[in-house]
Parts: C-alpha cells; sequence; structure tokens
C-alpha cells in the first residue's frame, strides 16, 4: 500500500509520534465543534445573576404587597391578604398615584417636545466637530452628581435665586408672579412649587429622550426624505408622514426612560417643590420612617403595572417594528 496515504509513518516505516494534546487545545476543539455549547456557558451566569437578583427581587416585593400590617404590634403577618391593595384605593393614596401620573405625563410631553429638535439637527445636520459637540453637550451634565444637580436648581429657583433676580432685572417678574398664583401649581416661589420639581425633572431626564430619539433620526433613509419631496409633500407633510413614524421608535424609547425615571424619583420631590409625596417618595417614607413594607411594595408595584401596560400598548401599535 503506498506511504503517501498515510501520513504519519515516515519513509522508513516507524510511524510519527505526536504531541499530546493539552486541556486547552481540546477545549478548543470542543467550542469549535459545538459553538451552541460556548455561547450557553457565556450567558448562564449572567442569566443566573439577573434571575436572582432582579426576577427574585421582584417575586419578594410581590410577595410582600400581599401581607399587611398588624395595627396592634405593628409588625407584618405573612398571611395572603389584599387589604394592602385596598389601602391604595383611599383618597391620599388616590392622590399620590394621580399626581405621579400627571407630573410623569408632563416630564415625558415637555422633554419629547425640547428633544425632537436638538436630536433632529444633531441627526441630520450636525458633522464632525459639531456632532462631537452635541454628544459631549447632552452626556456633561450625567457626569456630574445627581444631587448636586437638584441642589442647584433648588438655588436657581430660590425666591432669592438668580432667576428671580434676573426677571427683575429684566422687568419680566410679573412672568414669574403670574405662574406662582396659578392654583394647585404655584406656591411662594418656584423652588417650593408644583412648576419648580416640573423643571428639575425636565433638566435632568432630558439627555434619557435626546439620545434615543437622535438614534432613531440618524436612521431615517434621506432617499425616503428625497422620495417624499419629489412627490410634492411639503415639510410639514414629510414631517408628519415620513419622520415622525419612522422616529417613533425612538420617542417611545426615551418616553420609557422619562415616565418610569419619574414615578420612581424620591429625591427630587424631597429637596424642591412643596413636599406633597409621589410614588417615589411615598414608597420611601413608608418602607423607612413607618415601617409599612407591605404598603411600600404595593406603591412600587403600580409603577410596574403601568409600565407593563404601557408597553403592551406600544407594541401593539407597531412602535417596535423598526427596532
Amino acid at each position: 500500500m503506498p506511504l503517501f496515504l498515510f501520513p504519519n509513518i515516515p519513509a522508513g516505516g516507524s510511524p510519527a509520534i505526536l504531541p499530546s494534546r493539552g486541556l486547552a487545545n481540546k477545549l478548543t476543539g470542543l467550542f469549535w465543534r459545538r459553538p451552541n455549547l460556548l455561547l450557553i456557558l457565556l450567558i448562564t451566569p449572567p442569566l443566573l445573576w439577573l434571575g436572582v437578583v432582579y426576577l427574585g427581587s421582584l417575586a419578594a416585593l410581590l410577595l410582600q404587597s400581599f401581607y399587611a400590617i398588624d395595627e396592634f404590634s405593628g409588625m407584618v403577618k405573612p398571611e395572603f391578604t389584599l387589604k394592602t391593595y385596598g389601602e391604595l384605593l383611599r383618597p391620599q393614596n388616590l392622590d399620590i398615584i394621580l399626581r405621579t401620573l400627571l407630573m410623569s405625563t408632563a416630564v415625558t410631553l415637555a422633554c419629547a417636545i425640547l428633544a425632537f429638535p436638538i436630536a433632529y439637527y444633531a441627526a441630520r445636520y450636525a458633522k464632525g466637530r459639531w456632532k462631537a459637540a452635541f454628544y459631549l453637550g447632552v452626556m456633561l451634565p450625567l457626569w456630574s452628581s445627581y444631587l448636586v444637580k437638584v441642589y442647584a436648581w433648588k438655588l436657581i429657583l430660590a425666591k432669592e435665586g438668580i432667576l428671580t433676580w434676573a426677571t427683575d432685572a429684566t422687568g419680566t417678574g410679573f412672568l414669574i408672579s403670574g405662574l406662582l398664583a396659578i392654583p394647585g401649581l404655584g406656591g411662594s416661589s418656584l423652588s417650593t412649587s408644583y412648576i419648580g420639581t416640573f423643571l428639575v425633572f425636565v433638566y435632568v431626564w432630558l439627555p434619557f429622550m435626546i439620545l434615543p430619539m437622535q438614534a432613531s433620526l440618524e436612521r431615517v433613509p434621506t432617499s425616503m426624505l428625497e422620495a417624499s419631496a419629489d412627490l410634492g409633500a411639503t415639510r410639514a407633510q414629510t414631517m408628519r408622514s415620513v419622520i415622525l413614524p419612522l422616529a417613533l421608535p425612538g420617542i417611545i424609547a426615551g418616553s420609557i426612560f422619562t415616565f418610569s425615571l419619574t414615578m420612581g424619583d424620591y429625591i427630587i420631590p424631597q429637596i424642591v417643590g412643596n413636599s406633597a409625596r409621589f410614588i417615589g417618595l411615598a414608597v420611601y417614607q413608608q418602607q423607612g420612617t413607618a415601617g409599612n413594607i407591605p404598603l411600600a411594595a404595593a406603591f412600587a408595584v403600580v409603577p410596574i403595572v403601568i409600565m407593563v401596560i404601557y408597553l403592551m400598548l406600544a407594541k401593539r401599535a407597531g412602535a417596535f417594528d423598526a427596532l
């Protein structure tokens, strides 16, 4: 039989001795033959961590919301009951939920209105250094301390703050006085009113609306805009029929950030505003000062349910089809 059929046997007839394969070589060969095994080994640890820490905490939260506080001892009774959810229907608790929903909706709408022209300019016109300046300007506020920004705004909006000084110097102080005179929204100063809380929320969460909106607008093909113009559409028609539908996934993504972050925040309402409670602040006070963990858990479930419903409606509307 010809020797070329056996390359490991030299011309002398004795077989060649191959070095033994190490563990690393064996694993490399195994993963090369079975790439799915490598994928499973890579994603299993983070999935286990996510399941234990995130889903486990959500399950514990949901379980705690079905407990209740004993009225005599003040201790949590680990017995299944809907009494805690019934407490959410009390007028003072319904006011907290409604106040939070209105503030979250207003902040989200304001962020979308302010973010769209900024994101549109960055996506369609900013090039080179201007685009770098855009990213720097949007990201720079996120690099500073959250508390520092909130306390800085408290000083800006205070009765003796720079905003009041500027309006008085320019003779436009009547604008702030008019805003503060609005029933239910105003107060002695912007820093102790719902308007001040709203302004700080918008400032803090605006970058979370700009970035996904800008990324979505960048994916709008220029050819579609040219085709719209060739068909005789005006700029307004192109904006309404072409740009906005294609930018909807970015708008939805940004609204998820701003809406959920506003619902869960408890620091801004504590520092800026009239101390009216929102859901985040109610959770903080119930589990901390009051020690009513079941009611705090029930309050925490409310934003989760609202966001699940919101995501389902957005998906049904086709907002995620272009993602």
